[in-house]
């Protein structure tokens, strides 16, 4: 491992693979989870992840549950490719002197969550505002037809509710721009921080050390199905442990509120008003959709990395068969 060139072309094509097929796969699910995370006690409109989608399909079609997959599908090959290179760097780098133990492992996982925020604050910052924008529209439907069935007042006139737009990603990433600046795209760059930091610090030692179990012989490849369930494994178990703190960050990212549902100033001012208005259980909403959504996702991304598609591919372009 030690040895072995880190091509960053290499990783672009493998990460770009691999999250598109991962993100195509497990998109809704992740839909569901951003949409169970910002419901607050005094509207929830969902109560489980199928409850959700189902829910969606009827108020926003098919398509609805795919809202905001473009922006992941266009940013999840530089992410995925950053962390992938950034873990491959650092992990080189600390076995230079020796046998690459425990601590190491986590110092360069805790490298490759660091450089990783660079693409992931933006990414997610657009896609929440697009994933969460039904819930708020359904919910906005839902108030009108109830005043419009209160007594209070006498009978109202039967109306429409009132549509709520629905930007695209072009249009909040250029409206962030123009009135916050750069920080607009990183608000809740902290959070993200505390998110994927500590899951790059479990995920990656525990992924090599899950894969190397099952090695026919040292310093050989794990077979393919090897490598995708110890993926699987290690990015459910890492997105679990770290859930609390992608509930805060989801909340602290999102910029529309439903009716009487609370702000936030801070990481902390977020993590104490849910504590006390919602308990502790509320930092584990979305957790098991979460899990669904990661560990396919890593377990596909890692069969695509260890199975070298991407150095395939550019060995083919540099030496092509005549």
């Amino acid at each position: 491992m030690a040895d072995k060139q880190i091509s960053l072309p290499a990783k672009l094509i493998n990460g770009g693979i691999a999250g598109l097929i991962g993100v195509t796969c497990v998109f809704p699910i992740d839909l569901a989870k951003t949409r169970l995370q910002n419901q607050q006690n005094g509207q929830r409109m969902y109560t489980s992840m199928s409850d959700c989608l189902v829910k969606t399909i009827r108020s926003e079609g098919y398509f609805g549950m795919y809202r905001g997959a473009a922006v992941n599908l266009t940013l999840v090959t530089p992410e995925k490719a950053i962390k992938l290179a950034a873990n491959d760097f650092f992990r080189h780098q600390l076995s230079k002197d020796g046998q690459l133990t425990l601590l190491k492992e986590m110092l360069a996982g805790c490298g490759a969550g660091t450089c990783q925020v660079i693409v992931t604050t933006p990414m997610e910052m657009l896609k929440i505002q697009l994933q969460d924008a039904g819930r708020i529209a359904a919910q906005k439907k839902i108030l009108a037809t109830q005043a419009q069935l209160s007594p209070q007042g006498g009978a109202q006139p039967p109306a429409e509710a009132p549509a709520v737009a629905r930007p695209t990603a072009t249009q909040l990433a250029r409206d962030l721009l123009q009135s916050r600046g750069l920080a607009g795209l990183y608000k809740g760059l902290g959070a993200t921080l505390l998110r994927d930091v500590p899951f790059s610090i479990v995920y990656f030692p525990l992924f090599a050390n899950l894969n190397q179990l099952g090695q026919p012989a040292p310093g050989e490849k794990s077979p393919f199905y090897v490598s995708f369930l110890a993926g699987c494994v290690a990015g459910s178990a890492a997105a679990v442990a770290v859930n609390p703190c992608d509930v805060v960050k989801t909340r602290l990212q999102s910029l529309q509120r439903g009716v009487n549902e609370d702000t936030y100033s801070g990481f902390l001012d977020c993590a104490r008003k849910i504590l006390r208005h919602e308990g502790p259980s509320a930092f584990l909403k979305g957790a098991y959709c979460r899990a669904l959504v990661i560990a396919p996702l890593f377990g596909i991304a890692q069969v695509v990395y260890f199975l070298g598609i991407g150095e395939t591919l550019l060995g083919l372009l540099q030496h092509p068969q005549p």
